[in-house]
């Protein structure tokens, strides 16, 4: 049984991937746009461009959150992903408790793991980046076959 979940392992960290990217990107659109059951802004209205941390946070949530999605540059994005959401966790919610039950801060902290998880991990099956390594990868010269001497 061990062989056969490691022979699925690629596609279960891709549908990983995938879900936390997708989760992540959804959670930008709605902070910037109000889209998806989400109220723009933290206080129900917009976010205006350039404000800090509000804005840079959900730009980087949609844009990291869409490359992890397809599997693009994923590691770099994952890694800027997981550093905003620390910083999120470290300097929003923590101050109010010590605990993420209690400070709210259960959200920033498993995407903080998830993305940190993908940094090491890659993008797994069903990504763009291996779709990419694929086709730029040169093609390996055939070995010629080695000669012998006679004696």
């Amino acid at each position: 049984m061990s062989a056969r979940l490691d022979t699925a392992q690629p596609y279960a960290l891709g549908l990983f991937r995938i879900v936390v990217g997708l989760l992540f990107a959804c959670h930008g659109a709605a902070s910037l746009f109000g889209v998806l059951g989400g109220a723009a802004g933290t206080d129900g209205g917009t976010i205006d461009a350039g404000t800090w941390p509000g804005w840079y946070a959900a730009a980087i949530q949609l844009v990291c959150g869409t490359l992890v999605l397809l599997g693009l540059v994923t590691r770099p994005a994952a890694l800027l992903a997981s550093g905003s959401m620390a910083y999120a966790y470290f300097k929003v919610h923590q101050p109010g408790a010590l605990w993420p039950m209690e400070n709210g801060g259960e959200a920033s902290a498993m995407f903080c793991w998830a993305f940190l998880l993908l940094v090491f991990t890659g993008s797994g099956a069903l990504g763009l980046d291996r779709l990419i390594n694929r086709r730029t990868a040169p093609a390996s010269e055939p070995v010629a076959p080695r000669a012998t001497a006679s004696v």
